[in-house]
Parts: structure tokens; sequence; C-alpha cells
């Protein structure tokens, strides 16, 4: 039997072999390579997040109170992005970090830019402020109290982060990779304070911060807004 004649090509079976370890290679390397990109996106939002944390405290420094939220829904109007004229109604609701005001990121890692007023609020930072740390017109003082829907935020075991002597003033989050507002967060209405902040989990994955009143204080009282 000549060379040429007993020279012959792979076979069905023996393509299939190869296409299967091909594939379980190529899924191996996905995996960690999505697990990075977690990672990249979370690293990315915390970060984003001590910068919006540090702009809050920057607003308070320059006007002597914390913005309001935004809750302009039309990306054409001018005051999209921008904190409403004014918070101080009872009760407080949440509403989206006013970005333009802090000159911050719009979005999370995960978020999508709105074009128009149909588009869903995909990876905005969420933002509900205590209305009495808030208001223009009466600006807070070291014997400012907290509002009747006052915040706190507290773990998935409820034990609370702060003391109910004092509070957080502010709060802001991303809702993560899901997109969707977790645990505690999900419930949002304006009647209910109460937050959450865990470690990431198969049904928690919300990144939140918060500004505490003896923080807001501090700064107050450093920057010269308020007497020492």
């Amino acid at each position: 039997m000549t060379a040429s004649k007993i020279e012959r090509g792979f076979t069905l079976l023996e393509m299939a072999v190869v296409l299967v370890i091909v594939g379980l290679m190529l899924g191996g390397l996905l995996v960690p390579l999505s697990a990075q990109m977690d990672q990249k996106n979370y690293t990315e939002t915390k970060q984003e997040l001590t910068e919006i944390r540090n702009a809050l405290l920057g607003f308070a420094i320059l006007y002597g109170r914390l913005p309001c939220p935004t809750t302009t829904t039309d990306p054409a109007n001018a005051a999209y992005g921008i904190e409403d004229a004014s918070c101080s109604g009872a009760p407080a609701a949440e509403g989206y970090l006013p970005w333009k005001t802090l000159g911050v990121s719009e979005v999370d890692s995960w978020g999508t830019k709105r074009k128009v007023t149909a588009d869903p609020w995909t990876g905005y930072w969420r933002y509900r402020v205590d209305r009495n740390f808030s208001n223009q017109a009466i600006l807070p003082s070291l014997t400012t109290s907290f509002s009747a829907d006052a915040l706190m935020v507290q773990d998935s075991a409820g034990n609370a982060l702060l003391s109910t002597a004092e509070r957080p003033v502010a709060i802001v989050f991303s809702t993560g990779k899901d997109k969707t507002a977790n645990g505690e967060n999900a419930d949002f209405e304006a009647s209910n304070g109460l937050y959450q902040s865990d470690t990431l989990s198969a049904t928690f994955d919300d990144v939140l911060v918060f500004i505490s009143r003896p923080i807001l204080m501090n700064r107050l009282v450093e920057s010269g807004k308020l007497p020492q």
C-alpha cells in the first residue's frame, strides 16, 4: 500500500473530540475573565462612591447643607441631573444623586445613560438625604436633630451600623451587577428610612456608602460653617 493511500484526514468523531476539548479550555478561561471583570466593576464602583461621598461633603462645606436628590426624568430638561429646588417636605423620598450638581459620574460601572424620558434608570446612583440637613431655608446647626423619617443602615442580620443617636444624614448606593436594589434597599418607599449595607452574596450585591451626622458636623465646623 502506497503512502498516499494510508494518508487520511480527521474523522468526524475525532473532530468532535477536539472541539469538545477546545470548548472546555475556552470555558475554563472565560470564567476567570468574567470574575475579573466583575471584580473590576465593583472596585471602580466603590472608588466612585468614595468620590461621591467626598463631593457631598465638599458641597456641604461650600453651602452649609447637603444637596437634595434629583427627580427630573426628562434628559432634555435643563434641570436633569441637578438637585431639586427643595426636599424639605415630609416625608423625604428617595431620588437619584444630583450628579451634575456634584460633578461626579452619572452612572455606576453597570449603568446605561438615559437619552429619553422612557429609558430606565439602570445603574444610576440612588440617593436619600435627611430633609433637616438639606433645607436651603434653614441651614443645619450643631443642634439640628433628625427628621421624623430619619435614616438607618443595617446588615442582613438586622444589626444597626450606627447608633440611633447618630444616624446617617445621607445615603448613596449602587444597585450592583444585577441592577436591582436588594434587601432593605428594595423597600424604598418614602415612609421607610431603613437601608442595608452588607457583604456581597448571591442575593445581595448593592454597594452603599453613607454620611453620619458626626462626620457632617465635623466637616462644617472645620470649614468654619459652624461655630466650634
